[in-house]
């Protein structure tokens, strides 16, 4: 009986990713474009030069002949299952997928069995390729953890999402991380020109297509591969055989390009990373790109809308007060509004943000004393700043010597407001950007009094003007 009999599942599983694939016909009706013309080995691999270039960590690995477990981690259509099917291939491996989606851990089990027959019978490795390796739970992962560590099988772990949140740390300690990145539009030119020409393609179709119309293709698949070669079928069936596939037919067979993003993923917090700091940066340019990204992928804008208020308490602060009530009112008016209308109060709003001044003063000082008080959750009020309503309080000192700012000269009477403990402490300091290089100015003037209080003497200076005087 052949291996093959044997061990049904040693060739591929399902009958569209089986090694076979790259010999089938380019005919209709066969397999989709992008496995008829998969590579065949790591010389016709496109992309991912950092791994498998002469320094790359995986061309080491495979030169030096001790394939280990690892994760692979990129975007769909980057090369991760075509990878762990040409490493397979090149250390003479069973190459045996799995699915996290559709299979569970009873046929892990049966698949270790197998690869220890395997094993005895031929001395042949196994690899075990499991797609989407997220989607197991953390029970699941552990799973693996004494077959890996025995060597009994070599791991390849798939995934599109960050393996620091989805994968259990011991399979990280022994599978470690090689990320693919998204192709380039050269890479993805490439290998659509390479799939024109494939006798297990389009090479019988001869199909004509113009640059600019492989330029696009290559751009809007947005770096994955096997939607560029989907674009490419689909426009190629529009036009029929001997057919010319021109800019505006390739448009026709995109329909609509939709955006690669996960409200609950990785994506989610780098595009929120990226408006915020292009808002912290002052370059709103950058900042409503990345507001248009999110709003464009179907982002809650009310989630957006929080986050403006938040930038505009942290970033801007106290530089421009009127940042808080702008970004309050892009939210009511997004409320007031909906989409697409309410869009731009949001943008309008992140535009302000961008160019307002920035200090993130308030945010220091709020770190600051949120930590004292955390250090000192017992430390008395002092006497003078207590309320007393009652004989008993006022008999016991609470209260005593406190006085009324509004009677003093300048307003100012001179006492302290912090505990013992924190006498002198400074939480905030104001900078010198926008309104808060005038609230710095009246600080000063404050401390000056209260010295000048303390000491017995009087003002020798006047009081700076508020906002409201300054502004009239």
């Amino acid at each position: 009986m052949s291996e093959l009999d044997l061990f049904p599942d040693a060739s591929g599983g399902t009958p569209d990713e089986g090694p076979e694939i790259h010999r089938s016909s380019g005919k209709s009706g066969s397999a989709p474009l992008a496995a008829r013309v998969r590579p065949r080995s790591l010389e016709e691999f496109v992309g991912q030069e950092h791994l498998l270039g002469p320094e790359g960590p995986l061309r080491a690995m495979i030169d030096a002949g001790s394939l280990s477990s690892m994760i692979l981690w990129g975007p769909p259509g980057s090369g991760k299952t075509t990878l762990a099917r040409l490493l397979a291939e090149r250390t003479e491996a069973a190459f045996v997928p799995f699915s996290a989606v559709t299979e569970g851990i009873p046929r892990v089990r049966e698949i270790i069995a197998e690869a220890r027959q395997r094993r005895v019978a031929t001395g042949r490795g196994t690899i075990l390729f499991c797609d989407e390796i997220h989607r197991f739970n953390k029970a699941q992962q552990d799973a693996f953890l004494p077959h890996v560590e025995g060597g009994v099988v070599v791991l390849i772990g798939a995934t599109t999402e960050n393996p620091s949140f989805e994968i259990v740390r011991p399979l990280l300690s022994r599978a470690p991380v090689f990320v693919l990145e998204p192709l380039s539009a050269d890479h993805l030119t490439s290998i659509l020109t390479g799939a024109l020409r494939h006798e297990d393609g389009l090479e019988g179709e001869h199909i004509e297509v113009e640059d600019d119309a492989l330029d696009f293709l290559s751009r809007v698949a947005d770096g994955d591969a096997r939607r560029a070669l989907g674009l490419l079928e689909a426009a190629v069936r529009m036009v029929g055989t001997g057919g010319t596939v021109d800019v505006e037919l390739a448009k026709k067979a995109l329909q609509h390009r939709f955006a690669a993003y996960d409200k609950g993923g990785e994506e989610h917090y780098n595009l929120i990373s990226a408006l915020h700091k292009a808002v912290r940066g002052s370059d709103p340019n950058g900042a409503l790109y990345w507001l248009a990204r999110m709003l464009q992928a179907g982002e809650d804008p009310l989630y957006l809308a929080r986050r403006l208020v938040r930038m505009a308490s942290e970033d801007v602060g106290l530089a421009d007060p009127r940042m808080l009530e702008i970004t309050l009112a892009a939210r009511d008016a997004y409320q007031f509004l909906g989409s697409p209308e309410g869009d731009l109060a949001l943008a309008q709003a992140v535009v302000y943000l961008a160019a307002a001044p920035k200090s993130n003063r308030v945010y220091q000082a709020w770190s600051e004393a949120s930590e004292a008080a955390l250090e000192s959750p017992a430390a008395p009020v002092p006497l003078h700043i207590r309320n007393a309503p009652t004989d008993l309080m006022k008999d016991l000192g609470y209260g005593e010597g406190y006085r009324y700012d509004h009677d003093e000269a300048g307003g100012v009477a001179g006492q302290t407001y912090l505990p013992p403990a924190f006498a002198g402490r400074r939480f905030y300091r104001p900078g010198t950007e926008g309104v808060e290089q005038r609230i710095a100015e009246r600080l000063r003037w404050v401390d000056e009094r209260r010295r000048e209080a303390l000491s017995g003497t009087g003002p020798d200076e006047e009081r700076p003007k508020n906002r409201e005087e300054v502004d009239s």
